[in-house]
């Protein structure tokens, strides 16, 4: 690694402590969010750009199987994946999103998509698969992101007769949303946002993630943020657009304002947590659950993954 100023964060999600899930599980889980920070770390390293780290970092664990996006999401009510997921550039404050899809592996490659071909931010359901054929992706029939895991806990809300688990009541695994932030060599920040929502939501359900300004924003100079817990609260909060606008209001600093903004949804009724960056590195990540699966490195620190 060269000596370069560049720093990311990532979380897994939040939701029930980590020590409530099976340790085979737990070792999963910790080596996916190594993982991802690796890859994202390999391209800051190497000069490359914070939108590109973020989406590699959230890729990774959109592929894992083992957290709350992509292949091993949660399943609605009908028993498939729906999924959101959200990319923005701080640079430029270029974002891209989509909501609701069922067939494509990796939502945050097909959000950067709409934020690069595009002159639109979000596109949903089929018109979002459709744009994704458009543009070459590969889809993917539904059972590709069905896990055994992701099954018996659908099973579990139909059986309490449930609309949605509440926060307290899964594995860590299972709950909220992946996320990173970046800072790069260029001073420039970017933050994106993937998930599968809500076990047994209602179909066509769309979470704060794939909402600018609510679970995903970067702005050069002030900050990046992605959120993750129970989405109807942050997009309530206006979570994400809410913590730098404290940054450039208020001049709140990027701990101070965190934190209180996952106090303004704890004060709504909602859980959930965040991570932030700042145009100097300094990384924020509060959070309300029981526990929040999180990393960091920079160009001056080790790699860190906390899963308490």
């Amino acid at each position: 690694m060269t000596g370069a100023h560049w720093a990311l964060a990532i979380h897994g999600g939040a939701g029930g402590r980590a020590s409530d899930t099976r340790q085979h599980e737990v070792s999963a889980i910790r080596e996916t969010l190594i993982r991802a920070l690796e890859a994202g770390a390999q391209l800051l390293a190497a000069g490359e750009s914070a939108v590109q780290a973020a989406q590699a970092a959230v890729k990774v664990m959109e592929a894992s199987g083992v957290l709350n996006a992509g292949r091993g999401a949660v399943l609605n009510h009908e028993g498939y994946a729906e999924l959101d997921a959200a990319i923005m550039d701080g640079k430029n404050r270029a974002a891209g999103a989509v909501a609701c899809v069922r067939h494509v592996p990796h939502p945050i490659d097909l959000a950067r998509k709409v934020m690069d071909a595009s002159p639109h931010v979000l596109l949903v359901g089929t018109g979002a698969e459709q744009f994704a054929h458009e543009q070459g992706f590969e889809l993917v029939p539904p059972e590709y992101f069905i896990t055994e895991q992701r099954k018996l806990e659908r099973e579990r809300a139909l059986a309490k007769q449930s609309q949605m688990l509440g926060l307290g009541s899964l594995p860590a695994s299972s709950l909220g949303t992946v996320g990173a932030v970046a800072l790069d060599a260029n001073n420039n920040l970017a933050a994106a946002t993937s998930t599968g929502g809500l076990t047994n939501k209602h179909a066509g359900r769309v979470g704060d993630s794939a909402l600018i300004g609510a679970g995903t924003y970067a702005e050069n100079g002030l900050c990046a943020v992605s959120t993750t817990g129970r989405g109807e609260y942050f997009i309530r909060c206006v979570s994400a657009n809410d913590l730098r606008a404290r940054m450039k209001y208020r001049n709140e600093h990027l701990q101070d304002a965190a934190r209180n903004v996952i106090e303004d949804v704890k004060g709504m009724g909602g859980h959930g947590g965040l991570i932030a960056i700042n145009q100097r590195g300094d990384i924020a990540m509060p959070y309300s659950t029981p526990t929040m699966l999180r990393g960091m490195v920079t160009a001056r620190d080790r790699l860190q993954v906390f899963m308490d």
